[in-house]
């Protein structure tokens, strides 16, 4: 028998054995008590994953995600929307191709329907996003950037039914709008619970990215509670799924074919994916859309302070045992929280009982509650846990914008002194100090030239005496509070 014979008879009877084993396994398959992250066994819908045996080193079983079986039973409660200003309807001028392009014909043949479609970022007088029905009666969730603008907006159906829509309200703070269309008995998708998604999860987005319909991506929840400049109340939940123009407003499924987020933005520096996407968790879209609903218009609580990230070295010079919560750097006059009693220098590390991880946290829950509605707010205080109850206000249209302005008070003269250890240069201004100069630690910690220093280690200081006295107090991490501007702003000084 030749090399070639042997390698051949080996390779037959290796998968002769392979078959035998695969058959005498789902015979009998192994048994195992392990679930998936998210529990999914326990979800009330259909589970859309396919089981895998447990290896036999580690005797973990796996689950595999069977998305053909979700977009079957979960497609029909994606819409596609197009947002059109009538006045100023879109010419054949303004496609991606011109007609004389050899790719024209082309993609005519293979999408001879599919929408003209403008490049991202770019005005061409309508705008293309997706959507998912929340009722059977026809309410519609998407995004409010999608029909921003735009005086009129036609749903598509996946059965390409056609509607004009009725917009009932938008909340440009999260970015969700709230639609009506004139139909009964549709399918309506599931909600899901965000707070159940762990890193690491299988999910799907369904939409019209550039205008295809009915495209489905997938991936993993990359991470939860993510937080965007500008975007003080929405908990971004941030995936790897494929997320592009068009998919705006679509749902994001988990592995139940339950509606988690409704997917809003991506980071992209091309206009393109480039592995980075975020969601609206829905128990926010579904809250707004609530509000919208019955009002027209969404309510959230004012606390009406200034908050700051506690960083490692704050935490220190504050007596925490790690970096936590909100730190309080200006509480607004005649606002809640003065009313309440609070302080600047207080800590929330709690809201009615549930954590503040971050400074991001806070506006959250009290965006979420409604104006006249009296919290507990779990404080840290001087080195001691104390509870306070305060009444929200009624949030107003504008927001507080904390500007990073430079101070011209420059005070040369007799009250001007040094502070060797910290690296400050510093000058009186009668209830206040002026720093002149800052190198050395002063300067690792933040502060610069024109800063006016309120407190070191929660004392006023005015002069040298009652600065060289605070910084004696205060032990190694020292908090001091900083006005910059019209704002306040504490940093840790660290001596060595």
């Amino acid at each position: 028998m030749n090399k070639f014979a042997q390698t051949s008879l080996l390779i037959a009877l290796s998968a002769a054995f392979a078959l035998s084993a695969c058959d005498k396994n789902e015979k009998n398959p192994p048994k195992t008590d392990h679930k998936t992250p998210t529990q999914i066994a326990s979800q009330p819908e259909g589970e859309f994953v396919k089981k895998v045996a447990p290896s036999q080193a580690g005797n973990v079983g796996m689950l595999l995600p069977d998305f053909a079986q979700l977009v079957s039973q979960e497609g029909s409660t994606v819409v596609n929307i197009q947002a059109v200003n009538e006045k100023n309807p879109r010419s054949n001028a303004d496609n991606d191709l011109p007609n004389d392009d050899p790719f024209f014909e082309f993609f005519k043949r293979i999408v001879p329907n599919a929408p003209d479609v403008p490049e991202y970022g770019e005005d061409n007088g309508d705008n293309f996003g997706s959507g998912v029905i929340i009722s059977a009666d026809g309410y519609i969730l998407t995004n409010a950037h999608v029909i921003k603008g735009f005086n009129k907006t036609k749903v598509t159906l996946n059965d390409k039914r056609e509607y004009a829509a009725k917009i009932i309200g938008t909340d440009d703070k999260t970015d969700i709008a709230l639609l009506k269309i004139d139909a009964s008995d549709l399918q309506f998708a599931k909600i899901g619970n965000p707070s159940e998604l762990k890193s690491g999860e299988w999910v799907a987005a369904i939409g019209a990215p550039f205008g295809f319909d009915n495209s489905v991506t997938a991936g993993i929840v990359s991470a939860k509670n993510r937080s965007l400049p500008n975007e003080s109340y929405t908990p971004f939940i941030q995936t790897d799924v494929a997320i592009n123009p068009g998919n705006s407003g679509g749902p994001l499924f988990n592995l139940a074919g339950q509606v988690v987020g409704i997917n809003s933005q991506i980071y992209s520096r091309s206009g393109g994916f480039m592995g980075i996407s975020f969601a609206i968790p829905i128990d926010v879209a579904m809250n707004v859309a609530d509000q919208l609903k019955s009002t027209g218009k969404v309510q959230r609580g004012q606390l009406g302070v200034i908050i700051q990230e506690v960083s490692f070295d704050l935490a220190k010079s504050f007596g925490l045992d790690k970096p936590t919560g909100a730190l309080i750097s200006k509480v607004n006059s005649g606002s809640p929280a003065e009313k309440s009693g609070l302080q600047v220098g207080d800590i929330i590390r709690g809201v009615n009982g549930e954590e503040v991880r971050s400074s991001n946290d806070l506006p959250l829950k009290i965006g979420s509650s409604a104006p006249g509605k009296t919290i507990t707010l779990n404080i840290w205080r001087k080195g001691q846990k104390m509870d306070v109850e305060v009444t929200l206000g009624a949030q107003s249209d504008g927001s507080n914008i904390v500007k990073d302005e430079q101070n011209t008070q420059t005070i040369t003269g007799e009250g001007v002194f040094e502070s060797p250890n910290t690296g400050l240069v510093l000058a009186s201004g009668g209830d206040y100090l002026v720093v002149q100069n800052a190198t050395g630690i002063a300067a690792s910690a933040g502060l610069r030239r024109g800063d006016i220093i309120r407190e070191v280690a929660g004392m006023p200081v005015r002069d040298q005496t009652s600065f060289t006295e605070a910084l004696g107090k205060g032990g190694k991490h020292i908090p001091i509070l900083v006005q910059r501007g019209s704002n306040t702003i504490f940093m840790a000084l660290v001596l060595p």
